[in-house]
């Protein structure tokens, strides 16, 4: 039923799905690029039109006796993001427990402009052994849906050249809050300030 009203949606929008499935029960989809609050309802019909059920991760507070059923009824995954939790491995943990996890992370963190990715969904994916599958929106196109995959090396700058590659020329619905494609990791370090 959720794939049937989701094409309808993307029909009556004028939009269109390529996806590319990952052939495997456990990945990491990146939601790119995250400019505005429209791109999840079209970031949901593509997924749910490739027969993907997305998953996210929320702070455990959300999950209580009044919202919980409903937040994990909608995909949400409880995660303690105090700062003696460590949320990768967290995740990590969670992929070894479930027969199928297909986590979508929206890698910005926001619908500004920011300079760097939160680098949690690469580490997520890396200590999972699972693929990285490059979810995307274009405004500019019409287009949504899943392209290719990668499994992370371990080796932030190369995994992220191909990521930088594939998004190249996607608009998102504000592109000026589209920021560069790279990690923190990938910044030079900052020389200490002179006194």
């Amino acid at each position: 039923m959720k794939k049937g009203l989701a094409r309808l949606w993307l029909k009556l929008t004028g939009w269109r799905v390529e996806a590319v499935r990952p052939d495997t029960e456990h990945f990491v989809m990146l939601a790119a690029p995250h400019t505005t609050n429209w791109d999840l309802p079209f970031m949901l019909a593509a997924a749910w039109s490739a027969d993907i059920s997305p998953a996210w991760i929320g702070k455990h507070t959300l999950f209580g006796p009044w919202t919980g059923w409903l937040f994990r009824g909608l995909g949400g995954i409880p995660v303690d993001r105090s700062s003696r939790n460590d949320v990768v491995q967290q995740v990590v943990d969670i992929f070894g427990q479930r027969d199928a996890l297909h986590l979508t992370i929206a890698a910005e963190g926001t619908r500004r402009r920011t300079e760097t990715w939160k680098s949690g969904f690469y580490w997520m994916a890396h200590g999972a052994g699972v693929p990285i599958a490059f979810g995307f929106l274009d405004y500019e196109r019409k287009v949504a849906g899943i392209g290719p995959s990668i499994v992370p090396t371990g080796d932030p700058k190369v995994d992220m050249d191909k990521i930088r590659a594939f998004y190249e020329g996607i608009v998102g619905r504000h592109p000026e809050n589209f920021g560069p494609i790279r990690l923190r990791e990938e910044l030079p370090p900052q020389e200490p300030e002179r006194s």
